[in-house]
């Protein structure tokens, strides 16, 4: 970790500890976790992008919450239509016909289209599913996470997210709805990917 790199951690850790206890009533799902990928991020400098469908822009605006994440957070691709991955992302149209757009191959494409098109990031992270409601039952709840670095392998991640309070994290926030549980649900796992990933250069499954 360099020295600024340190120091601003430090910092905003201090805010972000004040911010928590002088703002209960602004408590939201996932404050830990993101603390722990913000403070990740910004010792490693790892500058990340994302390309979000399934959770329409929660990973972005969850990780925006923290104080001086711009160091290190260069922005969000909402892609939530099939011709928006083809026209932002470069998608093949043929791609999101077979396998579909909720697939290892798509969420790869994702995720290597946006750290493609965003020269200062290190790393580009893609999400896409599908959360319901109507979804197929071999695709309810499924979602895949592509995670793209310059210069190493790329993974891809699937993952399904079950009906109801998706996770222990989610508890007690009261008033969600099953497709609000199942984004925040979405967001936890993508966030736990990265954390193990800056932590020890694996993807946790």
């Amino acid at each position: 970790m360099g020295i600024a790199g340190g120091i601003l951690c430090r910092f905003v850790n201090i805010f972000w500890t004040g911010f928590l206890c002088g703002e209960k009533n602004m408590e939201q799902p996932l404050d830990q976790p993101l603390q722990e990928l913000a403070n990740l991020l910004i010792q490693s400098a790892s500058k990340i992008v994302f390309a979000e469908s399934c959770t329409g822009g929660l990973i972005s605006a969850t990780l925006a919450r923290f104080p001086g994440i711009s160091f290190v957070h260069c922005g969000s691709a909402v892609v939530y239509r099939l011709d928006t991955k083809i026209q932002w992302l470069g998608i093949p149209a043929k791609m999101l016909i077979d396998p579909g757009p909720v697939s290892e191959a798509v969420a790869l494409a994702m995720a290597e289209g946006v750290l493609r098109r965003t020269p200062e990031a290190a790393i580009g992270v893609s999400i896409t599913g599908h959360l319901g409601p109507d979804a197929p039952p071999e695709l309810d709840g499924q979602i895949f996470v592509g995670i793209a670095s310059r210069g190493k392998t790329c993974h891809v991640v699937g993952h399904r997210l079950p009906t109801g309070a998706s996770t222990t994290a989610l508890t007690g926030y009261s008033g969600l709805t099953e497709r609000e549980q199942r984004q925040w649900g979405a967001v936890e796992f993508v966030f736990q990917q990265l954390i193990a990933l800056l932590r020890g250069g694996t993807i946790a499954h």
